[in-house]
């Protein structure tokens, strides 16, 4: 019998039209687009706006756009996994949500939170359900609307994040395509510098926590991007060798937007030149589970099929992890 893999065959993304300034930023805190940029590398942001949208909406248009894309009957989708930090409600899932707005009648759906490093392992769980051959079609997110998570009077991090997403259909294929292999770690050592305090079980809503801010996202910048650095440039040279890829046969590496001076120092270490790496963050800022797949659906007309790409990202936990993936599709095609 032939071995299975998952290929990628289409991508569907979608931002909020609302664009976020450095220059809106900095009347609500005190900072400027120069620093901004200078420490970030970002210009603007989206921000989903309308009264009672939450991640469902963004994760939807994009669904939507990949089920045309791909001319996917929606009563042939076997699963949707949704990555995210920012569901709709506590309960029900988001991708529950997502199924009753698209008519999917006969998926069965389930949101997965990894935070920043959330579509990488959606993405290696959705290729396993196609690798056990039960499943021809599946749907993976990263959507996140992080506005719903910032404090707008915190300088640290308010400027970095920002509102969308991204969707991929995965299905079989015995061709020498799709995800090849993936290096994911978690150690739980970031709890103390990447977290927000209140509104789960250990500390619940109260009038205390609301008075005190507690339920926005809290940072100590300086500890997460040494981690980041240090543990995305790890998986990929672990994905680099176990492969046997070098800096010539990589054709894209694709790293989490969070930060421009992470993915400078995390490709100058892999010894990546910029041109072989995709960075939007300028233009979305840290969209969180969204990136990876938004860099995806923003540069898919530059993939040729066969070209090999590394997806890297670190989120809060700590989690992270690479995956590499031979593309599937000339993407100037679609």
């Amino acid at each position: 019998m032939e071995n299975i893999n998952a290929v990628i065959t289409g991508v569907g993304g979608y931002v909020p039209d609302y664009i976020l300034t450095n220059d809106e930023i900095s009347k609500m805190v005190d900072t400027t687009d120069e620093w901004i940029m200078g420490r970030i590398g970002i210009k603007e942001r989206r921000i989903l706006k309308d009264e009672g949208l939450g991640t469902s909406y963004i994760a939807r248009k994009a669904v939507k756009q990949l089920i045309k894309r791909t001319h996917t009957n929606p009563d042939d989708i076997d699963l949707v996994i949704v990555a995210t930090t920012t569901p709709d409600y506590r309960f029900p899932s988001t991708a529950s949500i997502l199924c009753e707005r698209l008519e999917l009648k006969r998926a069965f759906a389930f949101d997965i939170q990894a935070v920043c490093s959330g579509f990488l392992y959606a993405l290696e769980t959705g290729a396993n359900f196609i690798r056990s051959g039960n499943y021809k079609k599946v749907v993976v997110v990263g959507a996140e609307k992080m506005s719903s998570i910032i404090n707008y009077t915190d300088r640290a991090t308010c400027p970095i994040f920002g509102d969308g997403g991204a969707a991929v259909m995965l299905e079989p294929t015995t061709e020498d395509l799709g995800i090849m292999d993936a290096v994911l770690r978690t150690d739980g050592k970031g709890l103390p510098f990447l977290h927000i305090k209140a509104g789960g079980s250990v500390c619940t809503p109260s009038y205390y926590s609301l008075d005190n801010q507690m339920h926005y996202i809290y940072q100590e910048g300086r500890t997460v991007f040494k981690y980041a650095v240090s543990n995305m440039a790890d998986a990929c040279e672990s994905i680099i060798a176990r492969n046997h890829l070098s800096k010539d046969n990589i054709d894209w590496v694709i790293p989490h937007q969070a930060n421009q001076r992470i993915i400078t120092a995390v490709t100058q270490r892999l010894e990546v030149p910029a041109e072989k790496v995709m960075v939007n963050i300028e233009r979305y800022g840290n969209t969180s589970a969204g990136t990876l797949p938004l860099c995806l659906w923003d540069f898919e007309d530059k993939f040729k099929k066969g070209d090999n790409l590394i997806l890297t990202a670190f989120g809060a936990g700590f989690a992270w992890g690479a995956i590499y993936i031979k593309w599937g599709y000339d993407g100037k095609n679609r």
